[in-house]
């Protein structure tokens, strides 16, 4: 399952990186559905790095994979 959902962060970070930032994963928790990822660069301290990870960081990796993501979280916060 952690190589599905960095597949999928690959494809999330290019729009990260447009704007200076960029995302790593750390972990995955099969019982809970966590992901946790690190936001970093421009991301890591942005007013709206809160919104990136659930509107868009969360709201993708659920689409792609519905039945293993329940939430994400990140460890900038």
């Amino acid at each position: 399952m952690e190589n599905k959902i960095k597949e999928v962060l690959e494809q999330i970070r290019p729009f990260l990186q447009r704007d200076g930032g960029d995302i790593d994963f750390v972990s995955y928790n099969e019982e809970t559905k966590i992901v946790t990822v690190k936001l970093q660069g421009a991301c890591a301290g942005c007013p709206g790095a809160q919104m990136t990870l659930k509107g868009i960081v969360e709201n993708i990796l659920k689409e792609a994979l519905p039945e293993h993501v329940e939430a994400v979280e990140s460890t900038n916060f």
